[in-house]
């Protein structure tokens, strides 16, 4: 099975909506590995890694998210570092990296 990995930055209403929380529940239920958090900016940052399928079903999911979130675009990006297993939450950083 063909293996996916991307970086991905939500943009418009995505914090203090329950974004970050549900795309790990998500993620988790997608058997996904990666990491989300909270920019400064006001944007949400994840790295998804796994079976292309299940990654392509998690980024429809970021492109809606959940009820209360109003997602404008998402940025997408091929990521080529390792990923560790598990899906995590990071802290919230003020720039990319």
């Amino acid at each position: 099975m063909a293996e996916r990995a991307c970086h991905v930055i939500a943009h418009g209403r995505v914090q203090g909506v329950f974004y970050r929380a549900s795309t790990v529940q998500q993620a988790q239920a997608l058997g996904i590995s990666g990491w989300v958090r909270n920019c400064h900016d006001g944007t949400v940052e994840a790295v998804l890694a796994g079976p292309a399928l299940a990654v392509e079903e998690m980024l429809r999911w970021m492109a809606r998210g959940p009820r209360a979130a109003r997602v404008e675009r998402l940025a997408i990006n091929e990521h080529d570092g390792d990923v560790a297993d598990g899906f995590v939450t990071r802290e919230t950083v003020s720039g990319r990296g």
